[in-house]
């Protein structure tokens, strides 16, 4: 992963931000963009003073945006001091997953904080659902992530645990240890017969990635916990999963097992949609 992208919610505090990405890049070798993305203005029209919401919307927006283009020197300067090569600032303003998905373009991982309510819950689903990259999730009490002495991977023969599998490639080659953690896949998940199937284990020789494999005892709502268990027990510095979710009324809402990892995870975690 040459090329990371990270997103923060302030341009006031670097470190709290952006610290764990910046490090993770630096032991990648990788280069780090810094994104603040704002709000596109949006006022119901159709009533008195409209008008002059929205122009006072708008007026704000564009302070705010001058004040984040203008934090580019301070995040370039704070994130070269930690080592990162070829450290950018990026300020956009938009649908937050349009944004990233545009982004995403050019980078290779997303890293981003998790969730600290349940406002910030729906906007991580939105994007780890809809941005079309990884996304590396860090749990706010981390300052980094951990060297990757072990990495636990979910595998419920879904294309979401496929495709998690696949983008974790260059990080599993760096970890000591592999442990796959092999659980049911529910019925909805299952692929049409005449399509091929994911061979996990051919995939895993084909990259000469040693692995180990133990079975988890949880389904349907069991599985979170499960998984969070075993990965612990393995003493992983890593998990990584598919993120399963759906659109509902227009939001996109992770699904019961992934919901679960987020919130209770105290290690990162990687997840492909």
């Amino acid at each position: 992963m040459s090329a990371i992208l990270a997103l923060g919610d302030t341009c006031r505090n670097w470190e709290a931000e952006f610290g764990p990405a910046a490090r993770f890049a630096v032991r990648s070798d990788a280069t780090l963009t810094g994104t603040f993305v704002l709000p596109a203005p949006r006022v119901s029209g159709g009533w008195p003073g409209a008008a002059e919401e929205f122009g006072l919307l708008l007026q704000n927006l564009r302070e705010a945006e001058r004040r984040a283009t203008e934090a580019a020197g301070s995040f370039e300067a704070w994130a070269r001091g930690l080592g990162v090569r070829g450290p950018r600032w990026q300020v956009a303003e938009g649908d937050l997953p349009d944004v990233l998905r545009q982004l995403g373009n050019w980078h290779d991982l997303l890293v981003v904080r998790n969730a600290q309510n349940e406002a910030d819950v729906a906007r991580l689903g939105a994007v780890a659902l809809r941005c079309g990259l990884p996304t590396l999730v860090v749990p706010a009490q981390l300052a980094e992530v951990a060297p990757l002495n072990c990495i636990a991977v979910a595998w419920n023969g879904s294309a979401e645990a496929a495709r998690a599998i696949h983008a974790a490639q260059p990080l599993l080659r760096r970890a000591r240890r592999i442990v796959v953690l092999s659980g049911e896949l529910p019925e909805s998940g299952a692929a049409p017969d005449w399509l091929p199937p994911f061979d996990l284990a051919a995939y895993l020789r084909q990259h000469e990635l040693p692995v180990e494999h133990e079975s988890l005892p949880g389904s349907g709502e069991r599985a979170g916990p499960a998984l969070l268990a075993a990965a612990a027990a393995a003493e992983a510095d890593l998990l990584v999963m598919g993120a399963y979710g759906r659109s509902r009324f227009s939001e996109w809402v992770f699904g019961g097992a992934t919901r679960h990892v987020l919130a209770h995870a105290a290690i990162p975690v990687l997840l492909r949609h």
